[in-house]
């Protein structure tokens, strides 16, 4: 009979440690998710943020572009203005 108290009072001090084990391992899973939602949206914001550095920087490659270097502005005048002259010529064929 003392053995099987013995075994009872064995079991309950497993079963009282597993208990004990099973909601420090909920509090842990609680405190995982709740960290795992909170680098979800760090991860979220991040890309927002890198999508708009790359718009921008886009943006700016384009206005680089389009202003270029001074070689390249005396370039582009000297195209417009031979392309005015021929726009000119034609107007002037087409007056007569």
């Amino acid at each position: 009979m003392n053995d099987l108290f013995q075994i009872v009072n064995d079991l309950e001090a497993k079963l009282s440690k597993i208990l004990g084990r099973q909601a420090m391992l909920q509090e842990e899973n609680i405190r995982l998710l709740q960290e795992n939602k909170q680098l979800q949206q760090e991860v979220e914001k991040r890309d927002r943020e890198l999508k708009n550095l790359e718009n921008r920087y886009e943006s700016l490659r384009v206005a680089k572009t389009m202003v270029g270097s001074k070689e390249d502005k005396h370039v582009t005048k000297l195209k417009i203005n031979t392309l005015i002259r021929e726009i000119d010529k034609c107007i002037v064929q087409l007056s007569d």
